[in-house]
């Protein structure tokens, strides 16, 4: 069964904001999913950097 083009679900990919100020090389990214209905605006979550070893803050870029 086809998915219906309306979907209000939408992958999304979170970057780390603490590792992009520091200038370390390397990204770290994590892919998830959001409800567009329900968050309209970009997400922030805590998440874990394995490059700097400790949780930082990953922000939705486009």
């Amino acid at each position: 069964m086809a998915k219906k083009s309306k979907d209000a679900r939408v992958q999304v990919i979170l970057e780390c904001t603490e590792h992009k100020k520091s200038g370390l090389p390397g990204t770290s990214r994590y892919i998830t999913t959001k409800n567009k209905k329900n968050t309209p605006e970009r997400m922030e979550l805590k998440k874990y950097n394995p490059i700097m070893k400790k949780m930082t803050v990953h922000r939705e870029i486009k």
